[in-house]
């Protein structure tokens, strides 16, 4: 069962980020615990294995060095600026320091969808020493299921879409897609919450899942106060940026 907290007040995308600010920058932390929004990141592993607040796959858009994050070994990624700040790439121990539990940290886990685990382990062993409350979901669901065997009291969730028509997700099968889509996976990944795109709300299987089985749902992204409005009556809880909710 996910705990009230999960769903007590909206969660910054990526920290609350603009005017400046960058996503998921201990800058972007700092003001969504000023603002005592809850704060989601994007986390993912350095070439040697240490976990870093990231979202996308290579440099290239963020920072000003290219090619891929997860060739970069975590020294290297220590001294890369983020773009237009003095903000650095930090790791989630920087984030964890500087949040200290004073509001919810929901941790989505990036798969490389090839059946690697190390990151789940990495950050299960990091939330072990810390006292806030923090959740950990992922579009993967065998990450998700990771969470499951190596930390049954954590709270974990999914994060899924209807029809994963963005290009990254070329990758993925039309069946593998439909099977995501309609969580399927439930009865072995097991999660606490669901958190699913606010754009295609409202979807059966997410209502389903927190009508049925009672998983809270959280949506994603919100950005403009209509679609918060629009989405309202189906969700429990936002997961936003650009507006202050």
């Amino acid at each position: 069962m996910a705990p009230a907290w999960l769903t007590a007040r909206p969660v910054a995308h990526r920290g609350l980020h603009g005017n400046g600010i960058i996503e998921n920058s201990l800058s972007a932390a700092r003001a969504a615990v000023e603002a005592n929004y809850a704060i989601e990141v994007d986390l993912q592993l350095s070439t040697d294995g240490e976990v870093f607040v990231f979202h996308d796959s290579t440099l290239d858009r963020l920072t000003a060095e290219a090619g891929k994050f997860n060739e970069r070994t975590a020294a290297e990624l220590k001294s890369i600026r983020l773009n237009g700040s003095d903000d650095t790439i930090p790791t989630l121990a920087n984030l964890l320091q500087l949040v200290a539990g004073k509001v919810p940290l929901v941790l989505e886990l990036k798969s490389d969808w090839n059946g690697d685990k190390s990151l789940v382990g990495k950050v299960v062993a990091q939330l072990a020493g810390y006292e806030g409350p923090a959740a950990v979901m992922s579009f993967d669901p065998n990450l998700v299921a990771a969470l499951r065997k190596q930390a049954p009291h954590l709270t974990r969730g999914i994060v899924a879409e209807r029809w994963y028509l963005h290009p990254s997700w070329n990758f993925l099968s039309f069946w593998r897609k439909r099977y995501l889509a309609q969580l399927l996976h439930l009865p072995w990944s097991r999660p606490h919450f669901v958190a699913y795109a606010q754009f295609d709300m409202p979807a059966a299987a997410p209502l389903v899942a927190r009508r049925l089985f009672g998983l809270p749902l959280l949506s994603w992204t919100v950005r403009l106060e209509r679609e918060r409005a629009r989405i309202a009556g189906w969700v429990d809880q936002i997961i936003f940026e650009h507006i202050r909710p």
